[in-house]
């Protein structure tokens, strides 16, 4: 295999975010002797869509974001997104329980953290929806521990602050999976980067930005990098190029050229957060509750009280509070999405528009809110709140996919999702949620796309099955497979609920 200094590395990166530190370790994992390099406009890893401040850290699993469990017209509930995140995060417990196991993390306590997972809801409307959802979820052994009570007094030892001062004429419930999980993405970045640094076969280029993707006649990339700082350029070859550039996915996906990226647009949305750091608030509060988003409003704007444990401090967080930004990326150019409209995805973007004037209007009204008006919205999970306790921190952004479907008419997506070249010798990952969280799940299915040829008893199905000790299950379906996973996976990682 060439080496990482002979400029012809195996796989190219661009994106120094929890994504391509992922798949880069998991790579590693299955061949050593792969060479690989990773370009990064920043000069440090995980600084824009994973740090830690930038998104909302939960450890998505399906467990209680109730825009996860649609209900349908005849009033039941379809389960089947929460159950596909909720094993796709069971992926990225082995993974990481693989690492710790191997010494590659130290501590896994330096990223995540054992956090209650609780829905909670208020009316009687909202209370039938929770009781239908809790009777779908808990009769699945992927949800069986799942808890659900309408008794005040019992929320109240789940969420003390939910229950304080609230109005006792008002009828709640809540549901409670206590083995969540809260993770610090950025924090993770920061401890696969570093395991990184040591192997010879990969290098990490900082501050530099990825100007030039083009296709050679024998089928390969050509990569083409600039120091920000200095103005040299890194020109490279490689067979595989992965872009987990997070909003800048898209720029960088047209600017390839491939034909299946053509219609895509990006819709781009940036938020807001109401932060606590006083101990005495964030010591009586230690879940991650989730509320319902109110009629009309899109399922980014799913409201919660959030615990999060970040550089070894606990603190709240409440939000999101949705806005507009032309930018793709936190640091970005407030050009970047008039520059991402071409010829080709024009008309996806503007019947995306048409289809979602709702949205619009919601964004518009979340950025013409008062700070008294966003923090009435606080107060409907924490009564007792008080400003004074309350700083406002700009979250990520985020870039909503616009996707081309029946002909030129654009679909807006929320979710995850990878666009590939026809050769899998490219390939993208956009969208926002349930993103960090099913990073080993985006690896894994890179590895499947892009290497079937190795995925064999004598190359990497071994290997496989020891970083995936439930490779080729199904946990969806196999209950026996999925307890003892979970079991495992919680000793080693140190995320079982405290009694």
């Amino acid at each position: 295999m060439p080496s990482v200094s002979s400029l012809c590395p195996d796989v190219v990166l661009i994106g120094a975010g929890i994504m391509s530190s992922t798949l880069a370790a998991l790579l590693r994992e299955l061949d050593p002797s792969l060479s690989m390099m990773m370009f990064e406009t920043l000069p440090d890893c995980g600084q824009e869509s994973s740090y830690a401040w930038n998104n909302a850290g939960t450890g998505h699993a399906g467990n209680c974001e109730l825009n996860y469990t649609p209900q349908r017209a005849d009033g039941s509930i379809d389960i089947s997104k929460a159950l596909a995140i909720n094993t796709e995060f069971d992926l990225s417990r082995q993974l990481w329980a693989h690492w710790v196991r191997e010494g590659r993390i130290a501590d896994p306590a330096s990223f995540v953290q054992p956090c209650p997972h609780i829905s909670l809801v208020w009316g009687a409307e909202n209370l039938a929806f929770l009781k239908a959802r809790y009777e779908a979820m808990v009769a699945h052994h992927c949800f069986a521990d799942m808890e659900y009570t309408s008794d005040p007094a019992v929320i109240a030892q789940w969420a003390p602050l939910a229950m304080a001062g609230r109005d006792t004429s008002q009828p709640v419930a809540a549901t409670r999976i206590q083995e969540g999980t809260d993770v610090n993405f950025g924090a993770l970045t920061h401890a696969l980067t570093a395991s990184l640094k040591s192997d010879r076969n990969i290098a990490t280029h900082y501050n530099h930005r990825v100007t030039g993707l083009t296709r050679t006649t024998d089928g390969r990339w050509r990569v083409t990098a600039t120091d920000t700082e200095s103005g040299h350029t890194i020109t490279v070859l490689t067979r595989f190029v992965f872009v987990g550039a997070g909003g800048n996915a898209l720029p960088l996906l047209q600017a390839s050229g491939i034909p299946e990226a053509a219609h895509y647009a990006g819709f781009p949305v940036s938020g807001l957060w109401l932060r606590c750091m006083g101990p005495a608030i964030t010591g009586q509060h230690h879940a991650k509750v989730y509320g319902k988003a109110l009629v009309g409003s899109p399922p980014m704007s799913v409201p919660h009280l959030d615990t999060r444990v970040i550089d070894g401090k606990s603190c709240l967080l409440f939000g999101p509070y949705a806005g507009f930004s032309t930018k793709f990326l936190k640091s970005g150019s407030w050009t970047d999405y008039f520059r991402s409209l071409t010829p080709q995805n024009i008309i996806p973007a503007l019947t995306a528009g048409k289809d979602n004037l709702g949205l619009l209007d919601y964004l518009v009204r979340q950025v013409l809110q008062t700070n008294e008006g966003r923090f009435k919205a606080l107060q409907d999970f924490y009564p007792t709140a008080r400003p004074e306790d309350w700083t406002k921190v700009v979250a990520g952004q985020r870039v909503q996919i616009i996707r081309p479907d029946k002909g030129l008419h654009g679909t807006l997506r929320f979710g995850t999702e990878l666009v590939k070249s026809a050769d899998r010798s490219l390939i993208a990952i956009l969208g926002a949620s349930p993103g960090a969280s099913v990073a080993a799940s985006v690896a894994l299915q890179v590895v499947q796309q892009v290497f079937p040829e190795r995925l064999t008893e004598a190359d990497w199905l071994p290997r496989l099955r020891q970083v995936f000790p439930a490779y080729g299950i199904d946990l969806i379906k196999d209950a026996q497979a999925c307890a003892t996973l979970r079991e495992e996976t919680a000793r080693v990682l140190k995320i079982t609920a405290k009694a």
